[in-house]
């Protein structure tokens, strides 16, 4: 199923300002919070899409990409092929929990999701940046990846919770768990009450008594990951994609950071990318181009035949229709575009240089007036 356009999850204009989003997120989290549609599970999808929508639109780089390449320019393209993915309940409690004001779970009078989860900080792995080379036939069809990444992992001998054993952690004393410690304060206006970070842990709700000794208690190690990517077609040079959770593991467990993949194009022998059409200089010989001709230009899947009417002039341009690269949002396919050129031999032999000398007068081999204007009007606007 195709995702929704993210502007219309959150029910905004295109060119709604940063705080209208952030405001237009904050109604949808409140109308589709978990805790208030318990068991509800569309209000759950919602919820998450919302999101998802925000975490790209409230960030003006990934804004920027989702406006020019659609969903495939953030990570969205294609379905179940790594990319984009949805966001985990943890995700959004962790990431944008700060838009309530203090901890995401106590806003709006609702309790926190998993209840004393909520206000427990979650760590989040660091994110990982690759650069992805392809040919403009990968580009073209879109290509599967196998990567070699050097990553922070889970220590598989604690499982990523850095403690020695069931008794190498404790839950915190100073916040009896939660990761949050509440002051009263009596001001003139009143009490108030705030919620700091637990000083203690950190915000982790726990604490490590006994390092696990693979790991010496951070819960990750390094070491070597190999992870498939699948590129799907029409990418471009400079573009980003990303894989959610095939970043860095967190430390003591959380959630993982994402693999943003950098897409560098190699370029072609023959054929010029400019957008989604490709490029080709054809060179002729002077017979070809007066007489006709068919010749064969380079195409991404191989050669193409090409008629070459007789009294083709230099500088026509031959359109092949879709022989070029594919939108990466599926809005057609560009064309391969021949530029003709005419090669004038340097030296010529003495019975070629009588042959055309034979020819100077003949009327069909001076440029007419017709010709001249054609000419002329092509380069005016450099005398303009």
């Amino acid at each position: 199923m195709a995702k929704r356009d993210y502007y219309e999850v959150l029910g905004v204009e295109k060119n709604a300002s940063a705080d209208e989003i952030k405001k237009a997120y904050r109604k949808k989290a409140i109308q589709f919070h978990p805790d208030k549609n318990p068991g509800d599970k569309q209000a759950e999808e919602n919820f998450k899409e919302a999101a998802e929508a925000y975490d790209v639109l409230s960030d003006p780089q990934k804004r920027q990409r989702y406006d020019q390449f659609g969903h495939a320019g953030v990570g969205g393209a294609s379905q179940g092929g790594g990319f984009g993915g949805g966001m985990s309940m943890e995700d959004i409690f962790s990431q944008f929990g700060d838009i309530f004001g203090g901890h995401f779970g106590g806003f709006g009078g609702f309790g926190g999701f998993g209840g004393s989860r909520g206000g427990r900080r979650v760590n989040r792995g660091s994110d990982l940046r690759v650069k992805v080379k392809l040919n403009l036939k990968e580009i073209a069809n879109g290509v599967e990846k196998k990567i070699k990444v050097k990553k922070y992992v889970p220590c598989s001998h604690c499982h990523g919770s850095g403690a020695e054993g069931s008794e190498g952690v404790k839950t915190c004393d100073t916040c009896k768990g939660s990761g949050v410690v509440t002051r009263i304060a009596n001001t003139i206006l009143g009490q108030m009450q705030t919620q700091t970070t637990c000083p203690t842990c950190g915000g982790e709700g726990k604490i490590v008594v006994k390092k696990c000794t693979e790991c010496n208690g951070e819960g990750v190690v390094r070491d070597d990951e190999i992870i498939t990517i699948n590129i799907p077609a029409g990418v471009a040079e400079g573009m980003q994609l990303s894989m959610n959770g095939k970043g860095n593991a967190a430390r003591h467990g959380g959630i993982n950071g994402d693999l943003l993949i950098l897409i560098e194009e190699e370029p072609h022998p023959e054929l010029i990318r400019d957008e989604n059409d490709l490029l080709y200089n054809l060179l002729l010989s002077v017979p070809q181009a007066a007489l006709g001709a068919t010749v064969e230009v380079p195409t991404i899947d191989g050669k193409a035949k090409l008629k070459i009417e007789p009294g083709t002039q230099p500088g026509k341009v031959l359109r092949l229709r879709n022989k070029g690269l594919p939108s990466i949002n599926s809005y057609g396919t560009g064309d391969l575009l021949v530029n003709v050129s005419v090669y004038i031999p340097e030296t010529l032999s003495s019975t070629e240089k009588e042959t055309l000398n034979g020819l100077e007068n003949s009327p069909n081999f001076q440029p007419n007036k017709t010709m001249k204007e054609k000419i002329f009007s092509k380069f005016k606007h450099f005398f303009d």
